[in-house]
This record gives structure tokens, C-alpha cells and sequence, in this order.
């Protein structure tokens, strides 16, 4: 019993971390793997970076955006999702 009281702070403590830190972390990665999954040519983008630009083709890792500077070739992990998401969101009134 006495075992128990030592390691039982321990293990609430190991519970409150993967529910207030890991667990939403995993979270947030799967939606931006979805995100980049469902990404098609023709979508207006925002760049973790900032940049702006409309994807033109499309590969398994990378995209080529168009920008009014020219095209650019990145990753597709550099595709904001927040940032994107508020793009194609509908104005509120």
C-alpha cells in the first residue's frame, strides 16, 4: 500500500502530461497530414513563411506555387494549415 501512495503522484503526474501536452500534439499533426493530403491544384495557399500564392502542380513531397513574383517550389509540410484555413473560410458578416 505504501508503494502505491509513493508512485501514485507519478503516475497522475504522467496523465496530466499526455492529456495537456502529447495528446493534443498528436492531434495537431494528424489534421496537418490530413491537410496536406487533401491539398489540389487550383487552392489559394498561405506559406508557414508568410508567402501567398495559388498551387499549380503537384507532387508526393513537394508543390509549386504561383506567386506574383513567379513560381516557387517548396515542401508540402510548408503549407500553413491555420493560416490556410482562414483563406478559404467563408467572411463573417
Amino acid at each position: 500500500m505504501e508503494q502505491l501512495q509513493t508512485f501514485l503522484p507519478l503516475v497522475l503526474m504522467f496523465v496530466v502530461i499526455y492529456f495537456l501536452m502529447i495528446r493534443p500534439q498528436q492531434k495537431k499533426q494528424r489534421l496537418e497530414k490530413e491537410f496536406e493530403k487533401a491539398l489540389k491544384i487550383g487552392d489559394k495557399i498561405i506559406t508557414k513563411s508568410g508567402i501567398h500564392g495559388r498551387i499549380s502542380e503537384l507532387a508526393e513531397d513537394t508543390v509549386v506555387i504561383e506567386t506574383m513574383a513567379g513560381k516557387l517550389k517548396m515542401e508540402r509540410s510548408a503549407i500553413s494549415l491555420e493560416l490556410s484555413q482562414k483563406v478559404s473560410a467563408p467572411a463573417k458578416a
